[in-house]
């Protein structure tokens, strides 16, 4: 368990709701092409509460960068989908090891593992301890210029390097390096000003309201307001 699932849950009855078209949403949605369960409900939705904080984010953003647009590249993910990337990346990390996933030692499984929820939550099945994402508190995003053409923040969402830490280039000289991290930073100070935090090792993860939120933003931890399981 990590230290934020220990904050306990209060349900704040916030409905899911889709995110308004004056964001650019990644399509053809990434997990979806893949094969990911989502059934009836869509990747595009987040709690109300939330979108309203996105709309703000964007707005900083557009004082900074007139024209620009956040791209939404993921937000909400039912826990049979969180499970089924979990497998996947896990499959994935251990082919680049020139591993075979299925024929695994023990040690060799704990070692990929370890590496894959450095990034990816575990599919908890438990109210108590829920992948953020499966909340409708979280979303994954980066930004695109007036053109509609991805800013290059260095690596790409979901790597699994330690290029996808938020300040991966802080201390780079190169000057490409230097606007990487600009770039990224430009996405972290819009979105924090709106109340989110970002996740410690993803640049392009933020939250509001859930356990990971409360542990980062709130001195003394108190419940969680946290929309689970919502239906979409």
């Amino acid at each position: 368990m990590k230290p934020y699932q220990q904050i306990a849950i209060a349900e704040c009855g916030e409905p899911l709701v889709p995110i308004p078209a004056v964001f650019s949403l990644v399509q053809p949605h990434s997990y979806m092409q893949l094969g990911a369960p989502y059934g009836h409900k869509s990747p595009f939705y987040v709690r109300q509460g939330v979108c309203e904080r996105l709309l703000l984010a964007q707005t900083y953003l557009q004082k900074h960068r007139p024209g620009w647009r956040m791209q939404i590249f993921d937000a909400y993910r039912p826990i049979a989908v969180q499970q089924f990337m979990v497998d996947y990346t896990f499959a994935q990390a251990a082919r680049s090891q020139g591993l075979d996933p299925i024929q695994l030692t023990a040690t060799q499984r704990e070692n990929i593992l370890s590496q894959v929820y450095q990034f990816w939550a575990v599919p908890s099945p438990d109210p108590a301890t829920p992948p953020p994402h499966s909340t409708g508190a979280a979303v994954d995003l980066t930004l695109v210029n007036a053109d509609e053409q991805m800013i290059d923040m260095g690596s790409p969402i979901d790597e699994l390097s330690p290029r996808s830490y938020p300040n991966h280039f802080a201390q780079s000289s190169d000057r490409q390096e230097q606007e990487f991290h600009a770039h990224r930073q430009l996405l972290f100070h819009c979105m924090t000003a709106a109340g989110f935090a970002q996740h410690p090792n993803e640049w392009w993860h933020f939250s509001y309201g859930d356990q990971m939120w409360v542990w980062q933003t709130q001195p003394v931890h108190s419940p969680a307001a946290i929309s689970c399981y919502g239906s979409v």
